[in-house]
């Protein structure tokens, strides 16, 4: 006859080896891989920037010259609202513009909160190659581009102008989660996101990139994590990649894309590294992260790849010999 205390061993081993069984089932199960060379990008305009990096990638090129290609894609759509040269202003009617770059020797170049260039993501390639720093900010940035044979001009078009005006009769700032994938419509549901752009090499090595003109309506001079080593993008030779998109403040505070190498470090898959990064943020502030979007993506020297949001709706692009213009559902914590 079962007595209680047996009872209780029992259903307490039978919920060990249930929780095992989920372990290893989530450890066991098959990576997305692709063959070398690809490149990877978030969002769905991250496919016509795939295209860009791959026109490299497929003759032998570079991951660095390709990644660079690849994010001035957007950065010269005038459709796109959330990088470069097209984006919507901060509160103050200025666009600023924020981009980063790193190579698999681990050199890394930054601009932040950069005004009157219309392809930052070309500057903080010359900041990594032409100086001893990693970062250049605001005014400087802008001296810095101008010295080396960029346009200064004026980045606010007229429909971005319009926006402004018309959110400006309100001035409520209100984040709208996957903002990015909608239609962009007069009123307050402005947002911002990024590209992050990781790109495999034919010999294996790995770069990446990440621009934005940031979060719309933002406070003048407000940076978000995209141009921050170690958070909006990272790259370990060794290891891999990662990048991440979404609001910047909570990727800054945990180090986000440095953590999902570190994890991938440990031998954690891409997705897998990408989930945990992504419960950390929700754990350590749960009634934050029902209301904003992050997500991560990552690449691995094998060439397997993996995301994880906050939220559903995220999406990224996977290039390669097989297929160019290939979109991907992201997995995301809330459903």
């Amino acid at each position: 006859m079962l007595n209680r205390r047996k009872f209780i061993t029992l259903t307490a081993a039978s919920a060990y080896l249930t929780t095992l069984t989920d372990k290893v089932l989530a450890k066991t199960k098959e990576p997305l891989k692709s063959p070398l060379p690809v490149v990877i990008s978030t969002w769905d305009f991250g496919v016509a920037a795939n295209q860009g990096a791959w026109s490299i990638l497929k003759k032998g090129g570079r991951a660095l010259d390709a990644v660079e290609a690849g994010a001035r894609i957007p950065e010269a759509d005038m459709k796109n609202h959330s990088v470069g040269r097209a984006g919507y202003p901060d509160r103050d009617g200025h666009v600023t513009l924020d981009a980063c770059i790193m190579d698999e020797q681990g050199n890394c170049g930054s601009v932040a909160a950069m005004e009157n260039i219309a392809h930052p993501i070309s500057v903080a390639r010359l900041v990594m190659e032409k100086t001893p720093h990693v970062m250049l900010a605001g005014d400087g940035a802008t001296q810095f581009a101008v010295e080396n044979g960029f346009k200064n001009e004026k980045l606010l078009t007229p429909e971005s102008e319009k926006a402004w005006k018309e959110w400006l009769k309100t001035a409520k700032y209100e984040p709208t989660i996957n903002s990015e994938n909608k239609d962009y419509k007069l009123g307050n549901k402005y947002n911002h996101d990024t590209i992050g752009m990781l790109a495999l090499d034919a010999k294996g090595n790995i770069s990446g990139a990440c621009t934005t003109s940031g979060m719309a309506w933002k406070l003048h001079g407000r940076v978000g994590d995209s141009p921050i080593i170690g958070a909006g993008l990272y790259v370990d030779n060794e290891v891999g990649g990662a990048t991440s998109t979404g609001v910047g403040e909570e990727v800054i505070r945990n180090v986000g894309s440095f953590l999902v190498v570190e994890l991938m470090r440990q031998g954690h898959s891409p997705q897998e590294a990408c989930e945990a990064a992504v419960k950390r943020i929700i754990k350590k502030k749960p009634e934050i992260a029902k209301k904003i979007q992050v997500g991560f993506l990552a690449i691995n020297k094998k060439g397997e790849y993996g995301a994880y949001a906050i939220q559903e709706g995220f999406s990224y692009a996977v290039c390669n010999a097989e297929k160019q213009d290939l979109l991907i559902k992201g997995e995301s914590f809330y459903k």
